[in-house]
């Protein structure tokens, strides 16, 4: 079975971390959302919009080996925590050096933190002057790099989701899902 690390930290977009872990398991694949130590709640993180989640394990006790891909979600509270986050930056370079990692919204700031950011990218249109990186890509709603994958925001979590799903299960489950969630525009 497929296995995705998805971090929360405070200020994360919901929208996104809930439908892409929607998407994701529904195609049966593990999520298992990870919290940063510097989290006031431990387990418990309020997104941008003041939605709490509950994640499964402190970020402390991730090993990549552990997991496919490691995807960060929006919302620039959370992005920026992620950037600022020692160990999830070291995540990162572990998991683009031998696997897969994804970003959305805002957090591809967090892939380029890293040193990791694609040379193709999208990401949300009013992140882009600060994630400062050539090879943006404002047409597409999600952008394969090689390992790394990025989507713009919270309209297109969903097809995020579903091209994680065709990477990692395969396109036939990526069909089921889209076809029995009735969607046209991914």
């Amino acid at each position: 079975m497929a296995s995705v690390l998805l971090p929360l930290a405070k200020g994360f977009e919901e929208l996104e971390a809930v439908a892409l872990t929607d998407v994701m398991r529904r195609g049966g694949i593990d999520v298992r959302l990870a919290y940063i130590e510097d989290e006031l709640h431990g387990a418990e993180v309020t997104g941008a919009n003041g939605i709490t989640i509950k994640a499964d394990t402190s970020i402390n006790n991730i090993i990549v080996d552990d997991f496919d891909m490691m995807v960060l979600p929006g919302g620039w509270g959370g992005t920026y925590a992620l950037a600022e986050n020692a160990r999830v930056q070291e995540l990162l370079r572990e998991f683009k050096a031998k696997k897969i990692v994804g970003a959305m919204c805002a957090a591809p700031y967090a892939l380029k933190k890293a040193g990791v950011l694609g040379e193709r990218y999208t990401a949300y249109p009013g992140a882009v002057e600060e994630i400062d990186h050539p090879g943006y890509v404002a047409d597409e709603k999600v952008v394969e790099d090689g390992n790394v994958i990025t989507s713009q925001g919270p309209g297109t979590a969903v097809c995020f989701g579903l091209a994680i799903v065709k990477r990692l299960v395969g396109e036939e489950t990526a069909a089921q899902i889209k076809e029995g969630m009735l969607l046209s525009y991914c």
